[in-house]
């Protein structure tokens, strides 16, 4: 029977995962969190030889593997500037990987690779939680909807200032004004689009929010009014984890018994909420500095240089970090590193161009 073409890709991760882990407990210094690596470098060892037992089987040879540039990428910010500065990423991965062996089980049609797959995906929840609880966090990461809490405001903020006054002042320029009337339009620029994007981070924090609250007051609601139907829907739940139905059906009666605890588990299980990872304050203010950050990189070369060398410098300076923001995006979307980078220098020179075209034709005679 043919290999699964995939199975390259997923041996590749366990690869990079114990290579990752590895590289933090040698440079960990809190020996708890450290111990937690040197647990997972064991069990991600232990993964990869179950994807070496499948190739063997298969009478194939492993694939090629070197850490790939996200790996090191973490490996190297870690260790520079202390895990925690990537441990939010790390969840985040082992969570998809969840889903993503969850996928391979419900799809494969050998029972060998079900196994392992099954086997792996419970492996990765529970390192998801372990280091998701060295973060002080608590409940199962694998349901979290909002993407590492402020790390996530600071791309997506940095991004949107970046490429959207990075065209307002190609505007500038191609409409050939004079360089105080290039810096007065953008820093104006800068401070209205933070001004939006901190109100819109906000606003959207504040909704979802909103929107959570209104959810778990419904299922409240359901658990007093309702308690029977609500208790079947606990037993279907943790069925679904795993647990065999008489044992279930034992769990979710005892669940029942304290309406909190059966409350907790039907908004994580069931809803998939979790709670916040910023407060919509927070992520206002967050996303607004990160968006005039970003805003102001374009212009600096207009305030320490003569406007005909501004303008290339402005040019350079712009689409590198165009390219190092898609790279970083790369760890929310699951892309390759070049490829993510590579399409954000492509957006930026989009925009810059139509920007300096159209302030050439509003001001041609």
């Amino acid at each position: 029977m043919p290999v699964d073409p995939v199975w390259a890709e997923y041996y590749r991760d366990e690869m990079d995962a114990a290579w990752l882990y590895r590289v933090l407990a040698s440079s960990e210094r809190d020996p708890a969190r450290r111990a937690i690596f040197e647990r997972l470098v064991a069990v991600e060892d232990a993964h990869v030889d179950r994807w070496r037992g499948l190739f063997q089987a298969q009478s194939r040879d492993l694939p090629s593997h070197a850490p790939s540039m996200q790996t090191r990428t973490l490996a190297w910010v870690g260790r520079a500037f202390g895990s925690s500065t990537v441990l939010p990423i790390i969840v985040r991965q082992e969570t998809r990987e969840v889903g993503s062996y969850l996928r391979l089980a419900r799809r494969s049609h050998q029972p060998a690779t079900q196994a392992a797959a099954m086997t792996i995906a419970t492996e990765s929840a529970e390192h998801a939680r372990k280091l998701s609880e060295s973060m002080g966090r608590k409940g199962e990461p694998w349901h979290a909807t909002m993407g590492s809490g402020y790390l996530r405001s600071v791309v997506y903020g940095f991004n949107d200032g970046l490429t959207a006054n990075f065209g307002l002042v190609a505007g500038m320029v191609g409409a050939n004004v004079a360089p105080h009337l290039v810096i007065v339009t953008g820093l104006a620029g800068a401070l209205a689009d933070a001004l939006s994007m901190g109100a819109s981070g906000y606003l959207a924090a504040k909704s979802e929010a909103e929107v959570a609250a209104r959810q778990i007051a419904v299922e409240k609601e359901e658990i007093r009014l309702m308690p029977d139907l609500e208790e079947q829907e606990l037993m279907i739940i943790l069925e679904m984890k795993g647990l065999a139905p008489d044992r279930a059906r034992e769990t979710a009666h005892a669940m029942m018994a304290d309406p909190q605890r059966a409350l907790d588990t039907k908004v994580q299980e069931e809803l998939g909420i979790q709670p916040p990872s910023v407060t919509p304050l927070t992520d206002g203010l967050v996303t607004g500095t990160a968006t005039a950050c970003g805003a102001i990189i374009p212009l600096v070369p207009f305030l320490v240089l003569d406007a005909g060398l501004a303008i290339w410098v402005s040019l350079t300076v712009a689409m590198l970090a165009h390219f190092g923001i898609g790279a970083a995006r790369s760890v929310f979307t699951g892309r390759g590193f070049w490829a993510s980078g590579r399409d954000m220098f492509m957006v930026g020179f989009g925009v810059a161009a139509a920007g300096y075209l159209i302030g050439g034709l509003l001001m041609a005679p």
